[in-house]
């Protein structure tokens, strides 16, 4: 779509060269055709922003003197108004952005069309007259296929990278013009590419089921055969899908594990592993605790107590994924376990407390490490990435033989708060309640001299320093200056802040990754992404901007964090929201967890990671499992995506019967594919 270029007026076209004096070409005719208007949301836009004609022709707009018609001053004023034209051009192609984004989310989010993440309106034509009926090639051609009688049998669109190759689809088409001629009542188009057959349409004049064919079909030429039974292998089916199997594993409940790093209750857990079992789950989750394992003395490592549950699970013959947790456990939740960081990192943190996150009013996070310390040396000589090595290193070699066997499947590694790869935005403990769109977390003294010396870079120095204007925990985007809409967050300082902000974020993925991948060498990494859906309605995305995802509605935050991902072949595991909250919370919140799911999911396929799930909240009834089916194993995918794995998190132990996930035995089968429907 081509920007516009010209106003509402009688007013000519810009010149390409507005320096050349117009007089020294008197051959040129300045008298040609009005040139086209804008239409459309274009015409909206122009009618507001320029003047009436009426004006123009009676001098009374800014710059033109009444009835002034001297020509010493004609070259000023043509500038002035090309100037002016310019500024128009501008604020039109900006309202016309707007339009197209929101007509985008629109698209996505109530319309379920497939459109990429930096779709513009070629591809939003191109699927509305898809819809509508229409073909749409590769280069643009559009055009309606013709008329057929009723009952006509359309075949299925089939891409330029079908096995099909060009001779075979030429054979194909002749024969079915054979059969054409054989039985009049068929009839082809014969427009047939032979790299596509959107415009192959074959029609019946009577359907085969109405007794008029009581023996075979009426084709019955081998080609024609042949071509139907290709075409039809593509067909989706319903089923297809639900055939996949999802291998799903339960998360054992935190607190099986004490704080010297025993296990607490041997026949609890057994009891329990016999039920998941019972199930016929796949494998089971558990948490490594950092503040548990290395909890009093630096590179002291404490295993018993797993290396005894660990055992229990291979006696079960369960698959294991082991979560790398360094972070703290309690913090924001209530509940009668309580899980901190190591206490000599605590012990640390008294004399240096910015090894830890920081508001704006100078309240620490102690629920992970601060990323900026990744390559800091104050952890007694070691840097935050050491101390995460180290600890990896020593588990990967302490269960080496659970490795060797098969029975560890996957590692995810803690990235940051709440074991997900984000800041520790949403705390609790400072009185955030939902939906607020949290805090900034970089106003200690690593990262604000790493802010200054990157505004330095780039010759702003005033630049280093965080925002003033962002509200506090429970703001919501409207009540602030920076995330309101046109505030500063799209200002140039507000671009570089948050460029910085969430490059710390993909930095510190990077660092710990590249450590992981050396300690568990061809073993799956996993990193877990959160679902940060509240304010995504709003154009900043505020809740989402303060913990690190640089994801507004006119940028794609997640594109550059799965490309780090990509690089290190992790696997992603996505909170999937729940229902947890009705359809007017989630308005006045201005939420949107399909929307935001969409945006993620369909992020990391596009770039070829393989994707698993975990719900958010843990208790469901039959529509809540349901949504989580077709998350997990969408119907009819193009390209036949679905997750990988699934976690079903419950706090306390199922034997006990506490789960309100009470068709689980159910949602297992349908994941395995056992079942379908």
């Amino acid at each position: 779509m081509h920007t516009l270029n010209n106003t509402t007026g009688s007013q000519d076209p810009i010149d390409p060269n507005p320096n050349l004096d117009p007089d020294q070409f008197p051959q040129r005719n300045h008298n040609h055709p009005q040139s086209r208007r804008p239409r459309g949301f274009a015409a909206t836009a122009a009618a507001s922003l320029a003047p009436a004609e009426s004006d123009v022709n009676n001098g009374n707009i800014a710059g033109i003197g009444g009835g002034e018609t001297t020509s010493g001053g004609g070259g000023g004023k043509g500038k002035r108004e090309r100037e002016k034209e310019k500024e128009r051009t501008k604020l039109r192609e900006r309202h016309r952005r707007a339009i197209t984004s929101r007509m985008l989310a629109g698209l996505r989010q109530y319309g379920n069309f497939p459109l990429p993440a930096r779709a513009d309106m070629n591809d939003v034509i191109a699927a509305l007259a898809r819809e509508a009926g229409w073909s749409v090639d590769a280069d643009g051609t559009t055009y309606r296929q013709s008329h057929q009688p009723n009952h006509v049998v359309q075949f299925p669109t089939r891409s330029i990278e079908s096995p099909l190759s060009s001779s075979t689809l030429k054979n194909c088409a002749k024969a079915a013009l054979d059969c054409q001629q054989q039985h009049p009542v068929l009839r082809i188009d014969e427009n047939l590419s032979p790299v596509s057959l959107d415009s192959v349409v074959i029609a019946e004049s009577d359907h085969p089921g109405n007794g008029r064919y009581t023996g075979a079909s009426p084709i019955t030429s081998v080609g024609c055969n042949q071509l139907l039974q290709d075409v039809h292998s593509t067909e989706p089916r319903n089923d297809f899908m639900e055939s996949f199997y999802v291998p799903v594993y339960t998360m054992l409940p935190v607190g099986i594990i004490d704080s010297f790093g025993q296990l607490v209750d041997p026949e609890g857990v057994r009891q329990e592993l016999s039920y998941m079992k019972s199930l016929n789950v796949d494998g089971v989750v558990i948490d490594c605790w950092w503040g548990i394992v290395e909890g009093w003395n630096p590179q002291k490592y404490v295993w018993s107590g797993y290396r005894e549950l660990f055992n229990l699970i291979r006696d079960f013959k369960l698959k294991l994924q082991v979560v790398m947790a360094f972070h703290e456990y309690g913090g924001n939740a209530s509940g009668n376990v309580m899980i901190s960081l190591p206490q000599w990192v605590l012990e640390i943190g008294k004399d240096n407390p910015d090894i830890f996150f920081t508001d704006r009013e100078g309240r620490r996070s102690f629920e992970c490490l601060n990323w900026s310390i990744d390559k800091e040396r104050v952890l007694h000589g070691r840097t935050g990435i050491e101390v995460y090595f180290d600890f990896m290193r020593s588990f990967r070699s302490e269960f080496d033989d659970l490795f060797a066997e098969g029975i560890i499947a996957a590692i995810e590694i803690g990235l940051g708060a709440s074991g997900e790869l984000k800041y520790p935005s949403f705390q609790e403990r400072m009185g955030w309640i939902y939906p607020g769109i949290g805090e900034f977390q970089c106003y200690d003294k690593y990262s604000q001299t790493s802010l200054l010396k990157e505004a330095k870079s780039r010759g702003f120095a005033f630049w280093g320093k965080g925002p003033e204007t962002a509200g506090q925990y429970n703001s919501q985007p409207h009540e602030t200056v920076f995330f309101q809409e046109r505030g500063e967050y799209d200002s140039y300082y507000g671009r570089f802040f948050l460029n910085w902000y969430s490059q710390l974020l993909i930095g510190h993925a990077e660092n710990v990754l590249s450590l992981a991948n050396l300690a568990f060498e061809e073993t799956k990494i996993i990193v877990k992404i959160p679902a940060i859906y509240w304010s995504y309605k709003t154009a900043s995305h505020a809740a989402e901007l303060t913990a690190g995802y640089y994801n507004p509605s006119n940028r794609d935050g997640y594109s550059l964090v799965f490309e780090t991902l990509k690089k290190y072949s992790a696997t992603v595991k996505f909170v999937c929201p729940g229902p947890q909250m009705s359809s007017n919370e989630h308005q006045e919140a201005l939420a949107d967890p399909e929307g935001l799911s969409w945006q993620v999911i369909n992020a990391a396929w596009d770039k070829g990671l393989l994707i698993g799930g975990e719900n958010a909240i843990t208790c469901f009834d039959r529509e809540g499992c349901m949504r989580l089916i077709e998350m997990a194993k969408p119907r009819n995918h193009p390209d036949s995506n679905h997750f990988s794995f699934f976690t079903y998190r419950q706090p306390s132990p199922l034997v006990q019967g506490s789960t309100c996930f009470v068709d689980l035995d159910y949602f297992i089968k349908r994941m395995h594919g056992d079942i379908q429907r």
